[in-house]
């Protein structure tokens, strides 16, 4: 039996397709990452569920903003967050984007045009406005050489504008860095917070306003494997307590922060469908459910790659595609004769494939199918307008194990 199975058979009596997030395991998560990373403040990345329910949730217990947009700034602010705990980072905001969130967040700025733009209405305005600045480091996730971004400012480009006094009207009051998300290797993670620790020391011997704040970004990934071996939390928090308790000795009140990424969501989410048909073709038999591509796309993604890919394991590319095989497929259904299936959804498009040559009890029409790891990066990315098919709900199953809002 899953989690929450008697909740979803009762919504699966008036949806065909829906997700279901759990408080209770978004809010164990939250507690997890507050008991091990004592002195760390975290951020919610927005993005990857911003069901107001699960927001609401996250900020009600004291964590932050990861706004990627600025509706995702005027979100979190609607919701009770303040300023300086709304960031917002983004490459190619808008005069209108910085216009609007200026004073509701601290404003990440992404480039030297961005830059650029915020000095400009600072000096309209006739003030100093403090910003953070995305930084682009002399390193990458892995520790070796540079490489060309999309996002933030070379860092000699970032000395160099500060040594110059480039911008008289903007302050550079903290610093973002991030290079990569869904790590599993604390290893790996922990020495990417350590070379990160050390850009501040660099940007602050130049800068020439004390910096409150680092935002190391995320990089906490979750097993969507079955062989997938968990982030090692403890690891990370011995090593990370023992670079902060260096780091502390210089720079004694500055906030350091992580973004929490899908790790609090991704496994606080299913997807639920229901068997729609069934046919055998010329020896083949295929189990047809509602709303899969259009409804969660991201298992047909996986098989997308699958067939294109020469690699066993194509590497991941976030947050479209983590690896074939990342999410798992249960029947509400208790085993008996079992059959070879594959599962695909009932859009007019070929494309429209989440699982191949999968060994499943024999299903009929309106037997359910949960599909897992649906918490994060899923009814956010999925193209549910396309072939205007009926809507798709999202439930927030409370704490009670009672209460249901949607």
């Amino acid at each position: 039996m899953i989690p929450n199975e008697a909740m979803i058979r009762r919504l699966a009596e008036g949806k065909d397709s829906f997700y279901l997030y759990d408080e209770n395991t978004i809010t164990l998560r939250m507690e997890r990452l507050r008991s091990l990373f004592p002195g760390v403040e975290f951020l919610y990345s927005m993005k990857c569920n911003s069901n107001r329910h699960v927001s609401e949730c996250i900020f009600r217990n004291g964590f932050g903003a990861d706004a990627a947009s600025s509706g995702e700034v005027l979100m979190a602010h609607s919701m009770g967050v303040g300023k300086e705990d709304i960031m917002y980072s983004v490459p190619g905001k808008s005069v209108h984007d910085i216009e609007e969130t200026i004073d509701k967040s601290i404003i990440i700025a992404d480039s030297i045009g961005e830059m650029e733009l915020i000095e400009a209405l600072a000096e309209k305005e006739g003030r100093v406005i403090g910003i953070g600045v995305r930084v682009n480091p002399d390193f990458s996730f892995n520790g070796g050489a540079p490489t060309p971004s999309k996002f933030g400012v070379d860092e000699p480009d970032l000395v160099r504008i500060l040594e110059d006094g480039t911008f008289p009207h903007l302050s550079v009051v903290g610093i973002h860095v991030h290079l990569k998300s869904q790590e599993l290797d604390a290893g790996i993670l922990s020495r990417y917070h350590e070379n990160v620790l050390a850009l501040v020391r660099r940007i602050q011997s130049v800068n020439p306003v004390e910096m409150g704040f680092v935002n190391m970004g995320s990089g906490i990934g979750i097993d969507y494997r079955e062989s997938d071996e968990p982030m090692d939390l403890d690891v990370l928090s011995e090593r990370l307590r023992d670079s902060v308790s260096t780091f502390r000795q210089s720079f004694p009140g500055m906030r350091i922060i992580i973004e929490t990424g899908r790790f609090i969501t991704g496994k606080a989410g299913v997807y639920v469908t229901k068997v729609a048909d069934r046919k055998v073709s010329r020896g083949k038999t295929f189990v047809i459910l509602n709303n899969t591509l259009n409804g969660f796309v991201r298992p047909s993604l996986a098989r997308m790659v699958a067939h294109y890919s020469p690699e066993e394991s194509p590497g991941m590319m976030e947050p479209l595609f983590t690896a074939v095989d990342a999410f798992q497929f249960i029947p509400l259904r208790d085993a008996g004769e079992m059959e070879v299936v594959d599962l695909v959804g009932n859009l007019c498009t070929a494309s429209d494939v989440i699982a191949e040559g999968m060994s499943m009890p024999v299903l009929g029409r309106g037997d359910i199918v949960v599909i897992t790891n649906a918490g994060a990066y899923a009814s956010v990315l999925s193209p549910k307008q396309f072939s205007s098919q009926r809507g798709i709900g999202e439930f927030f199953l409370r704490a009670d194990r009672e209460t249901v809002l949607e």
